[in-house]
């Protein structure tokens, strides 16, 4: 095994290298190709975030301060995080049980299976909000059950862990299928012939090879749920205090006018998204290192 793998990654560098050796472009075309692509990096990622970082200090520090540490601020980062912890480990046991069922076995809807698992992908948040209005709401299919058991699953926390989870499901196991299709089973088929049972294949075999790919979908998964808006919007009811999270509490400063404090609440988010990308830089780098 150890050999094939020593092969294939020989056979990788030889035809990197004959391609790089035998490229015909002009320099200018590269040179032409890099501009463009670090000018649009800059225009539409670099400056929009050098912006809302120069806006949340305009005012000074103890605006700054004010801002995000007002206890209004402080419910709704505490909200966001509540969510996120939420999902994340749910969206790690789906993502996980759904990559091993689609890569490991055959069976009939398997093909729907994975359309399902892409439906957060083509639907619009806000649908999928007012989807959960409609099945959880006062006057909707299951809200007179819940209500009669005083449950509040919309205008609540409930409704914003289920909008958040919606939106984020699809992210772990969107990264595990292809990376588990292209790595196969052989290695958990020898694992198999020599005696171990399913927990140590899956322990000792499957989880070393798949764990760049789980922690590059958890950082996804998360950055996606801290900075989700549409669905949340629909179903939070944007209650202060309550069920806003940091996109909604960014929102309802923003058309108060409080500019310096919407875009100092706004910096965190912002900040949150380059750790995510520091992240993914560590994690790719380290993926191709082992």
């Amino acid at each position: 095994m150890a050999g094939s793998v020593s092969h294939l990654k020989t056979t990788s560098s030889d035809t990197v290298s004959f391609v790089r050796e035998h490229m015909t472009e002009p320099p200018w075309v590269r040179s032409s190709l890099i501009a463009v692509t670090v000018l649009f990096l800059s225009l539409f990622l670099l400056v929009p975030l050098v912006a809302v970082f120069i806006e949340a200090f305009s005012k000074g520090w103890s605006t700054y301060i004010a801002a995000i540490s007002d206890p209004v601020a402080l419910a709704a980062v505490r909200l966001t995080l509540i969510a996120t912890a939420i999902v994340l480990p749910l969206n790690i046991l789906f993502g996980v049980a759904a990559a091993w069922a689609i890569t490991r076995f055959q069976f009939r809807g398997k093909s729907f299976l994975i359309t399902l698992i892409d439906l957060p992908f083509s639907v619009s948040p806000v649908i999928a909000g007012m989807i959960f209005v409609l099945l959880f709401g006062l006057h909707g299919w299951w809200g007179p059950w819940f209500l009669d058991r005083d449950i509040k699953i919309i205008f609540a926390v409930p409704g914003v862990v289920l909008a958040t989870w919606f939106v984020t499901f699809p992210f772990v196991a969107r990264e595990l299928i292809p990376l588990m299709q292209a790595q196969g089973a052989d290695e958990e088929l020898a694992g198999y012939v020599l005696g171990a049972n399913g927990w140590q294949i899956f322990w000792y075999v499957t989880v070393p090879n798949i764990k760049w790919g789980l922690l590059y979908g958890v950082i996804l998964c998360s950055a996606r749920a801290m900075g989700e808006f549409g669905a949340v919007s629909v179903v939070s009811g944007h209650i202060r205090g309550q069920t806003n999270t940091i996109p909604l509490h960014v929102e309802i400063l923003y058309n108060e006018y409080s500019f310096a404090a919407a875009f100092a609440v706004a910096s965190l988010l912002a900040l949150s998204s380059v750790v995510t990308l520091i992240l993914k830089f560590i994690i790719e780098k380290r993926a191709v290192r082992s």
